[in-house]
């Protein structure tokens, strides 16, 4: 029997992928949450008349108008806990940045299925993550092509057979850019993605590589692989989403046209296939592969190296980093100036052991005000 979806996050990019998937394989839809009461969330309570409305941050008039939906409407910042704990269900948590760590643990300690799309999840709370995880008995499936490839391609497959994990990158608007020919890139040159079309810090972490960075740390959790055994390579036309090679040489990729629709329908019905109407023609195929320049895009090595150095060191350079690219997409920072925030206020916050929300909380606001004291002393 399909189970029912809550969506956190259901107005967004992915939220909106997500119903998408549902309505072609007439999934039930048990929740939809989003920060305001917009007219798509409106649109989205009308078309879903049995699903519960979770409204994160509702403005007074906001409150007003969907209090026609009457008792369906959660309101306030436990609305998507609330719903995430829905027993039974497929949670997808779609909600951006490190507000949407408390939804994951509820998901996964109501025992659901966590189809995991809000990176940030992982990256500042993964150890808290997987306790919750061995506690509450849930699944934990990754929506991100590149995890969601790799996710496929170790399925049937030991851990221990696992030679590495090899995570492609696009590249991003600046591939092939010297450092000193990104010294005066511009937020418009930063945020025009040749690939994917997503929100504006990560398109920025896709052009500093730091999202792959970040995809090396939420890797490591989801897989339970070393560091030292997860690559990074240079894949521009993004048909191979990540590769995987085994101690006996063979090497599985996982590979389709870039449409986000597949990952997501795939954490949804896993173990299964649907059919989809997404189809691929691999001799219109031309792949290329390349090692990053570490040089002129140096974000890359020191969001890895905060993973190397775990506890709270991923927390510290995730908020660095929301705080550095807004400052670029504002003028205050220069595009190289990024790696070098991030880099300073990794040194500067000290590290703690993780083992609560709370601990995430502490170290984010910490190293969101040392980032910020940064930006402002080199304006």
């Amino acid at each position: 029997m399909t189970r029912p979806l809550v969506v956190l996050g259901a107005t967004g990019s992915i939220g909106r992928q997500v119903l998408d998937v549902a309505r072609r394989l007439d999934f039930p839809v048990a929740a939809v949450v989003a920060r305001h009461g917009s007219d798509a969330l409106a649109v989205i309570a009308d078309e879903f008349p049995d699903a519960a409305i979770g409204i994160a941050a509702p403005t007074g008039s906001e409150r007003e108008r969907f209090s026609a939906y009457g008792s369906r409407v959660r309101s306030g910042p436990d609305a998507s806990v609330e719903l995430a704990s829905m027993p039974g269900a497929i949670v997808v948590n779609g909600i951006v940045g490190v507000a949407g760590l408390r939804s994951s643990l509820a998901a996964l300690e109501a025992g659901n299925r966590l189809a995991l799309a809000n990176k940030e999840s992982l990256v500042a709370g993964g150890p808290v993550v997987l306790e919750a995880l061995r506690r509450g008995g849930g699944e934990l499936i990754p929506v991100d092509s590149e995890h969601s490839a790799v996710f496929q391609c170790l399925v049937g497959e030991e851990v221990e057979s696992v030679r590495r994990l090899v995570l492609t990158a696009s590249g991003g608007p600046f591939r092939g850019k010297t450092r000193e020919e990104l010294e005066n890139a511009s937020p418009a040159d930063a945020l025009h993605h040749p690939t994917w079309s997503m929100g504006s810090r990560i398109t920025i972490d896709s052009a500093s590589l730091a999202n792959k960075g970040f995809e090396v740390i939420e890797a490591h959790h989801l897989f339970g692989i070393p560091y030292a055994q997860i690559d990074v390579v240079v894949h521009p036309q993004s048909i191979v989403h990540s590769f995987v090679e085994f101690t006996d040489g063979s090497v599985k990729a996982q590979m389709g046209e870039p449409d986000m629709r597949i990952p997501i329908q795939y954490a949804l019905t896993h173990p299964q296939r649907f059919a989809a109407p997404t189809s691929s023609d691999p001799s219109t195929w031309t792949l290329t592969f390349d090692m990053p320049d570490r040089a002129a895009f140096p974000a890359l090595d020191i969001i890895i190296e905060a993973g190397m150095r775990g506890g709270s060191a991923p927390a510290t350079v995730n908020a660095a980093d929301e705080i550095a690219v807004g400052a670029f997409l504002t003028g205050r920072l220069g595009f190289l100036g990024i790696a070098s925030i991030l880099e300073q206020t990794m040194e500067r916050v000290p590290q703690v052991k993780l083992t609560s929300v709370e601990d995430v909380a502490y170290v984010d606001q910490e190293a969101r005000s040392v980032a910020s004291s940064l930006i402002g002393g080199a304006c």
